[in-house]
């Protein structure tokens, strides 16, 4: 499922969008793709769920790209890695909501040295129903 392996073209072709809005997602923060040395996109079979969730919103639910990038902000990634106080008071994430914490160049604190793609925040709330889900677990 994380194994990067479709170049953009077979990558759009497979979610039913072109490449042009591939790479617009990506701009907008709202997917990361892996890339090679070669600065090649390859996706993954997660990376294509989570398209199809942003054509979902975009399409049934009528939320655009900037509402879409907000939603994300609002996951509390800071509950999900743990991050102490400290790291929190100095943590754009943290203190913002307007792009999701993987979109924000992280300068000492804890996640300075972490890969957003790898991270738990990023892999985890890609479906539609994951980020409604964590905040219910959270809230308990």
């Amino acid at each position: 499922m994380d194994e990067p392996k479709y170049p953009i073209s077979v990558a759009a072709k497979l979610a039913g969008i072109s490449i042009p809005t591939l790479r617009m997602y990506e701009r907008e923060g709202l997917i990361i793709p892996y890339k090679k040395e070669s600065n090649q996109r390859l996706y993954t079979d997660r990376d294509l769920e989570r398209i199809h969730c942003i054509r979902q919103t975009i399409n049934e639910d009528k939320i655009n790209i900037e509402g879409m990038r907000r939603i994300l902000a609002l996951i509390p990634c800071w509950a999900i890695v743990h991050c102490s106080e400290e790291d929190r008071a100095a943590c754009e994430a943290y203190n913002s909501h307007n792009k999701p914490c993987w979109m924000i160049n992280h300068k000492n604190n804890f996640c300075s040295d972490r890969n957003c793609l790898e991270c738990e925040v990023y892999k985890a709330y890609g479906n539609c129903a994951s980020i409604k889900d964590k905040l219910k677990e959270l809230l308990k």
